[in-house]
C-alpha cells in the first residue's frame, strides 16, 4: 500500500512587523536551504527584546512555520513552545490553539503519543469557538496519528468526526485528505468496497480545490489513482489496476515527480505480475528500484524489494527471492515498519524451508508483539482522552468552588462593610444626641442668663423708681418749705441780710433743680438716657476681669456722638455686645478678646468682637438662640451682621450699620 499526504500549514500575512522586525516572504523563498535557517535564527534573536503582543506572537509561529518546511523540526518545535507560552500569558484564544497545532504537527513523527495529546487540546478550544475547519483538521491529525499507529477503528471513528463537521465546509483540500485517509482506514479494515467508495468521494473533491497550479492537483490525482488499484489488486481485478496505471506513466511525470513515477512503475508491474502477465515486470520493478534508492527513499525502497522477492518466487528463482525478501525484512526493521516484517518474515516461512520453522516463529512473535503495541496503543490513546477528560472536569470543579469562594467572599466583606456602617451611624447618632443635649443645656442656662438679667433689670428699676420718689416726696418737699421760710425773712430790710437770703435762697433753687433733675432722670425707662454710652460700654468690658480668665479690651477711635443716637438702637448695640461677650466667656475658651467700634467713611459704623479661641465650623454649626438675637438685632440697626470662624482660628463677629438711620 502506497500513501501519500500532503497537509500545508495556514501562512499569515506575507509581510508582518513589529516595530522594526518584518519577515519578507518574498525574499525568503528566494534564499537557499542553509541561508534560509540562518534568516529565520536572526529573526528568532531580535523577538527576544520585544514585548509580548499579537504581531510578536504571530512571527513566532511564523517562524515555526517555515522550520517545519525546511525540515528542522527541533527549533519549530522551539518556536512553537514559545508561540504557546506568549499565547497563554495572553490569554489570545486565536493563537493558544494553533500553537498546539503546530507543536503536535512537530511531534507527528517522533512521539505520536505527544502529538495526539496537543491535537486534543487544540481540538477542544475549537470546539469552544465554534471552528469547525479548525476542528475537522484536528480531527484529521488525530486520525492520522491512530492511523500509522495501526489504531485503525480509532482511526476511522476520528475521521467520521471530521467529515460530519466538514460537511458544510469549503476547505475541499482537507475533505480530500480525510476521504483518502478513511479509504485507506477501511483498506486495513478489509472493508475494500467502502474503501473504495471514499477514495473516489476524494477524486471528486479535487475538481474543487483552488490550487496554484496544475502538478500539485495532478499529484493528488496519482496518489488517489494508487490508492485505487490497490484496492483492485486487493479485490483480485488485477485488468482494472493496470489501465489506470498504464494511463499514468508519462515522461512529464517522471520528469516533474520521480517518487509517483516510481511508485506507479512499481504498482503496475505487480499488478502485471499478480495478473500472470510477466512481461517487463523485472525491469519494471528495477527501474523503480533505481529511481527510489537514488532519492534515498527507505520505505519506497521497502516496498520495492518485497514486490520483486514475490515476483522472484513466481519465476521459481528462490535464492533472488529470498535474498531480496531478507533485505527487505532489515529494511523494515530498520524503520520499524510492523506491517513489513511480518510480510517479509511469511514469505520467508514459505521460501526457505531450512529455516522455515525459524521464520515462522519469528513472525508469530512480531505478531504477537504488534498486537500487544497496537493494545497498548489503543489503551494509551483512549488514556489520554480519559486524562484530558478528567482534568477538564477538575478544573471545572476547581473553577466552581473558586466561584462559590468568591461569592462567599464576597457576602462577608458585604456583611463585614455592613456591620461597619451600622456601628458608625450608631457612633454618629449617639453623638449628634450628645450634640443635642449639649446644645439643649446650653439653651437652658441662656435662658437662666436671661431671665437672671431680665430680673436684675427690674430690680435696678424699681430701686430707681423708688429713690426717685423718695428724693421727689421728701427731700424735694422739705427743701421746698426752707426755701419759702427763707422767703419769709425777707421781710428785714438791712442790706446785709437781704443779701445774704439771696444767696441762700440761690443756692436752694440750685439744689431743688439739680435734685429734680436727679429725680426726673432716675424716674425715666432706660439707664442710657443722659449718661455716657462710651462709659456704659467700657465698664460693660471692664466688669468682666471680675469673673472670666479671657482678657477684655474696648477700643474706639471717639469720632461721633452717642447723644445723637437714639435708645433703642443703643439698647440693641449694648445687647449684641452683651451677647457677644456672653459666648466668648461659654465657648470661646480664649486669651483674648476685643471690642472695638470705629466710624468709617460715608458715616458708617463698625462694630466688631474678635476672639482668638476654639472657633467653629459655620457650615455645620446650627444658630443658636444667641447668634439668632444678635442678628435679629442687627436687622433692627438695618444694619448687615456677618460672623467669620474656623476651628482653632477664632471667631469674628461684625455689624455695620449707617449712623445716619439710628439718629434722631
Amino acid at each position: 500500500m502506497f500513501f501519500f499526504f500532503s497537509c500545508q500549514k495556514n501562512d499569515s500575512d506575507a509581510h508582518v512587523k513589529n516595530n522594526t522586525i518584518s519577515f519578507n516572504k518574498f525574499f525568503f523563498d528566494g534564499l537557499e536551504k542553509n541561508k534560509k535557517e540562518q534568516y529565520l535564527d536572526s529573526i528568532g534573536g531580535l523577538l527576544q527584546s520585544k514585548e509580548n503582543d499579537s504581531v510578536v506572537r504571530e512571527i513566532h509561529l511564523k517562524i515555526a512555520t517555515e522550520y517545519y518546511y525546511i525540515n528542522n523540526l527541533e527549533k519549530s518545535l522551539s518556536f512553537s513552545l514559545k508561540a504557546l507560552r506568549l499565547s497563554k500569558q495572553a490569554k489570545d484564544s486565536v493563537r493558544i490553539p494553533k500553537a498546539l497545532y503546530y507543536v503536535g504537527d512537530c511531534y507527528q513523527n517522533s512521539k505520536k503519543d505527544s502529538a495526539y495529546f496537543y491535537y486534543l487540546q487544540a481540538e477542544k478550544i475549537y470546539h469552544k469557538v465554534h471552528d469547525y475547519d479548525n476542528l475537522g483538521r484536528m480531527l484529521y491529525n488525530k486520525a492520522y496519528v491512530l492511523f500509522y499507529d495501526g489504531n485503525y477503528v480509532e482511526c476511522e471513528v476520528e475521521i467520521s468526526k471530521a467529515l460530519q463537521y466538514l460537511k458544510n465546509s469549503n476547505n475541499h483540500r482537507l475533505i480530500y485528505f480525510c476521504n483518502s485517509l478513511m479509504g485507506n482506514c477501511l483498506e486495513k479494515l478489509v472493508n475494500y468496497d467502502e474503501a473504495l467508495r471514499y477514495h473516489n468521494l476524494a477524486l471528486s473533491d479535487l475538481e474543487k480545490i483552488e490550487s496554484n497550479g496544475k502538478d500539485e492537483i495532478n499529484n493528488y490525482n496519482i496518489s488517489s489513482v494508487i490508492n485505487i488499484c490497490n484496492l483492485y489488486d486487493l479485490k483480485g481485478e488485477y485488468s482494472k489496476s493496470i489501465i489506470k496505471l498504464e494511463s499514468l506513466l508519462s515522461k512529464d511525470l517522471k520528469k516533474k515527480a520521480p517518487s509517483l513515477y516510481a511508485n506507479v512503475l512499481s504498482n503496475l508491474a505487480y499488478s502485471k505480475m499478480k495478473n500472470k502477465d510477466y512481461e517487463n515486470v523485472e525491469s519494471m520493478f528495477f527501474e523503480s528500484l533505481r529511481i527510489v534508492d537514488s532519492i534515498g527513499f527507505t520505505s519506497d525502497i521497502l516496498y520495492k524489494k518485497i514486490h520483486l522477492g514475490e515476483y522472484f518466487l513466481t519465476q521459481k528463482d528462490t535464492v533472488k527471492s529470498i535474498q531480496n525478501l531478507k533485505e527487505a525484512k532489515q529494511l523494515a526493521i530498520k524503520i520499524k515498519n510492523s506491517n513489513e516484517i511480518l510480510a517479509s518474515l511469511k514469505l520467508l516461512s514459505e521460501l526457505d524451508k531450512k529455516n522455515q520453522l525459524f521464520y515462522a516463529n519469528e513472525y508469530i512473535k512480531v505478531s504477537d508483539s504488534i498486537n500487544l503495541v497496537q493494545k497498548n496503543a489503543h489503551n494509551k490513546y483512549a488514556r489520554i482522552e480519559y486524562e484530558t477528560s478528567r482534568i477538564e472536569d477538575e478544573n471545572k470543579v476547581l473553577t466552581k468552588n473558586n466561584f462559590y469562594i468568591l461569592i462567599i467572599s464576597f457576602v462577608l466583606v458585604l456583611i463585614l462593610i455592613i456591620i461597619i456602617v451600622l456601628r458608625y451611624l450608631k457612633y454618629r447618632n449617639k453623638e449628634l444626641q450628645f450634640f443635642k443635649k449639649q446644645q439643649s443645656a446650653n439653651e437652658e442656662i441662656y435662658e437662666l442668663l436671661t431671665e437672671q438679667n431680665r430680673k436684675i433689670d427690674i430690680a435696678k428699676d424699681n430701686e430707681k423708681a423708688r429713690i426717685a420718689k423718695e428724693l421727689h416726696d421728701g427731700i424735694m418737699n422739705k427743701i421746698y418749705g426752707v426755701r419759702m421760710n427763707l422767703g419769709f425773712f425777707n421781710s428785714l430790710i438791712d442790706e446785709k441780710t437781704i443779701e445774704k437770703r439771696k444767696v441762700y435762697i440761690l443756692e436752694l433753687q440750685n439744689i431743688e433743680s439739680e435734685l429734680r433733675t436727679i429725680s426726673h432722670d432716675l424716674s425715666r425707662g432706660s439707664f442710657f438716657d443722659g449718661n455716657d454710652f462710651n462709659v456704659l460700654l467700657t465698664s460693660l468690658v471692664e466688669n468682666q476681669k471680675e469673673f472670666s480668665s479671657t482678657h477684655f479690651k474696648y477700643v474706639n477711635n471717639g469720632m461721633f456722638e452717642w447723644s445723637t443716637v437714639q435708645n433703642i438702637y443703643k439698647i440693641n448695640l449694648y445687647r449684641i455686645i452683651q451677647e457677644a461677650i456672653l459666648n466668648a466667656n461659654k465657648y470661646a475658651n480664649a486669651k483674648n478678646c476685643k471690642v472695638e467700634i470705629q466710624k468709617k467713611e460715608n458715616n458708617i459704623l463698625e462694630l466688631s468682637i474678635t476672639d482668638d479661641g476654639q472657633g467653629f465650623d459655620i457650615k455645620n454649626k446650627k444658630d443658636g438662640i444667641g447668634l439668632n438675637n444678635m442678628k435679629e438685632r442687627a436687622n433692627s440697626l438695618q444694619g448687615q451682621f456677618n460672623i467669620e470662624s474656623k476651628i482653632g482660628e477664632g471667631t469674628k463677629i461684625e455689624v455695620v450699620f449707617n449712623l445716619q438711620t439710628l439718629s434722631y
